[in-house]
């Protein structure tokens, strides 16, 4: 079930996904319950010759009780998803491959540090829309933008962060599996915005020495 989703080829996914399919079948639940109550009701209380409508005030008790349930469900999901989202979004492992991407209307600019292993000297190099990266190494990506609020992407590895202008957002993945995978803005950012796409290659080892070799040479800003 639920086969639709992208495949996960991340190392946190399986977390994302798990907290996915809880509020999935929580949801399903409820919306079958109040779907077969709205039938029951409209049955029992369909009109009749002779009966006419009454005035109820409610149930105080009836009341409580699906205002406590709902509230104890958020209450239990919060406590359950804080490790994951404190794994994805608040602690970022080290790595010595870190990445600028910058978002603007309406595409990825995507920076590489040169030789020096530091932003903005003039030996960086730039690439529009394409992040090329090693199979299971952790990629930090430090996230900005240039205009207006974007939203950083990768369905498959399970990550979305806006792009905020001012503000620089060091997010971080791990892909598990050599591929090109999408990397689609998901905020409307504009009248460009369904065209502003990019994409994930995932080397191997191997592969992505021989792209390094032949693309990250120092050039001039």
């Amino acid at each position: 079930m639920l086969s639709w989703l992208p495949e996960d080829v991340s190392t946190f996914g399986r977390e994302i996904d798990s907290l996915f399919y809880l509020i999935y079948y929580i949801t399903a639940v409820t919306f079958i319950l109040v779907t077969v109550l709205m039938v029951v009701f409209l049955i029992m209380y369909r009109q009749k010759e002779g009966r006419r409508a009454t005035y109820t005030h409610g149930n105080t008790t009836l009341e409580i009780i699906w205002t406590i349930i709902p509230a104890a469900i958020l209450i239990v999901l919060s406590f359950m998803s804080v490790s994951t989202w404190a794994k994805v979004k608040r602690y970022a492992p080290d790595s010595d491959f870190e990445l600028q991407v910058t978002a603007k209307q309406f595409n990825w600019e995507v920076v590489y540090p040169g030789a020096d292993h530091r932003f903005g000297t003039p030996d960086d190099v730039k690439f529009d829309n394409d992040l090329h990266v090693p199979v299971n190494k952790v990629v930090r990506v430090h996230l900005s933008s240039r205009d207006v609020i974007h939203s950083f992407f990768l369905p498959n590895l399970r990550l979305k962060q806006d792009a905020v202008p001012g503000r620089t957002i060091l997010v971080w993945f791990e892909a598990t599996k050599p591929g090109k995978y999408e990397l689609p803005c998901a905020e409307l950012c504009g009248f460009g915005h369904s065209g502003m796409k990019g994409w994930l290659y995932v080397h191997t080892p191997e592969e992505y020495a021989k792209w390094a070799a032949e693309n990250l040479t120092a050039k001039p800003q």
